[in-house]
């Protein structure tokens, strides 16, 4: 009686230790994965940091911390394409379709087809308070909006110029300031699509 006790306890303590092991085992596994996802965040937050720091040289704006490098990833890689009105690719593009390229690929937000439309569809933001992604109107010598480009920073906006192509401009340079009218930032409906009829074009500089 007292060995088969004995055998019984044995078997007890060795299933006991057999759940020890898978415990620790178990704990040392989930140790191993949160430390390999800590070591992952921190290698993809210091290749977007690098990312921001090379796009706030070449692009001269001071990348605030908490913008998304998607923005001036896009920016940079359509710098150079020239102007075509009407255009939507890297053959030839104006500005509406810019901004709305822009919007598309760095935002998932459809706005507006061309630069009067896109102004309807925002909510107005003073000259000071624009942050990288507003967009920038401009009234160049008409009394309609004719021209839209996008804040990146620093008073510089992303643009499809008509004499240029896409560009980095500054707001504080004399032409842009005379005909800067305003700056907007889309509304934010969720089930709002900002759309406008593809055959209305204006005469966007």
């Amino acid at each position: 009686m007292t060995f088969s006790k004995s055998k019984q306890s044995c078997k007890l303590k060795k299933s006991d230790l057999m759940n020890t092991k898978k415990l620790i085992a178990g704990m040392l596994f989930i140790g191993f994965c949160l430390v390999s996802h800590a070591q992952t965040n921190n290698k993809v937050k210091e290749q977007d940091n690098l990312a921001k720091e090379y796009f706030s040289q070449i692009m001269g704006v001071a990348v605030n911390a908490t913008t998304s490098t998607k923005l001036y990833q896009f920016v940079y890689d359509w710098v150079g394409t020239p102007y075509r009105l009407g255009g939507d690719s890297k053959k030839g593009i104006d500005c509406s379709k810019f901004s709305l390229a822009l919007y598309e690929n760095v935002f998932n937000t459809t706005i507006g087809y061309n630069s009067r439309n896109q102004f309807a569809n925002v909510t107005p933001i003073e000259k000071n308070n624009l942050q990288p992604g507003d967009l920038v109107f401009f009234k160049i010598r008409s009394k309609s909006i004719t021209h839209v480009g996008v804040y990146i920073g620093d008073d510089k906006f992303a643009h499809a110029s008509s004499s240029k192509g896409v560009m980095v401009s500054n707001l504080n340079d004399s032409y842009w300031k005379r005909y800067y009218y305003n700056g907007g930032r889309p509304k934010t409906e969720d089930s709002r699509m900002m759309t406008a009829d593809l055959s209305e074009f204006d005469n966007e500089q």
